[in-house]
């Protein structure tokens, strides 16, 4: 990769910004002052701007506690995105949605293999929530939505509904389809007043991280996930 664009990626000016930089003589890499913008970098080199070492990454992911308000996508003209919660170079996208009111973990990654088979229906991927309802409760929901619901033209997988109260439970689905925990609510009787992610896979929300805050995923919780897809992936084709 070229200098320039190495700098112009982490956002430390335009282009012409950062052959200024260059010319400064601000720019080292191995700890050798380099004036050409068109240097070409290897991937073992160490770039430092003003003496602090530049790190580039070329895949991120992030865990972020969404907040109600924020729309699942890159670009909105109506609401805020999620990806503007994120102070970074890289062109993100969130793994998935989550409806604009409904909070909490959602993954933020520019990873496009990652999120395909962390989304993919085919994968079976567990996402728990934690649900507020209004409306009568009663003792055969459970055992309704593990035998599978019939939601307009689509028949959800199998799903897990964890009693808490007669107004709040744990649902547990591993698909993804527009509205599916408040549809099958809606389908029981009941409709949904409070709707949070609380875990995905087998990571869970953090109470230490604020509403609207994220943090970097570990590699080994990086590798796990991934870990995850091909044995789901080794799974089906068996």
């Amino acid at each position: 990769m070229r200098l320039d664009k190495f700098l112009a990626n982490l956002k430390l000016g335009s282009r012409k910004d950062v052959k200024k930089l260059i010319k400064s003589g601000l720019i080292k890499v191995n700890n050798e002052l380099i004036k050409k913008d068109d240097y070409k970098l290897k991937p073992s080199d160490i770039v430092s701007y003003n003496n602090q070492v530049l790190e580039y990454k070329e895949y991120v992911y992030y865990l972020l506690n969404k907040p109600a308000g924020f729309v699942s996508a890159t670009v909105d003209n109506l609401y805020p995105t999620v990806v503007s919660l994120i102070d970074d170079y890289h062109d993100l996208f969130p793994v998935g949605r989550l409806d604009v009111d409904t909070t909490g973990l959602l993954l933020i990654t520019n990873d496009g293999e990652f999120s395909h088979r962390l989304t993919s229906p085919k994968y079976h991927v567990d996402k728990k929530y934690y649900v507020e309802f209004s409306g009568t409760y009663h003792n055969d929901i459970p055992e309704i939505f593990k035998n599978r619901i019939q939601i307009d033209d689509y028949l959800t997988l199998p799903a897990k509904y964890e009693y808490i109260s007669d107004s709040s439970c744990y649902v547990t689905i591993c698909e993804g389809k527009f509205h599916q925990v408040k549809l099958m609510m809606k389908s029981v009787g009941l409709t949904v007043t409070k709707l949070e992610r609380v875990s995905f896979a087998f990571l869970e929300l953090d109470n230490t991280l604020e509403c609207g805050s994220y943090r970097e995923l570990t590699k080994d919780e990086v590798m796990k996930l991934k870990n995850i897809s091909k044995e789901l992936e080794g799974d089906l084709n068996d």
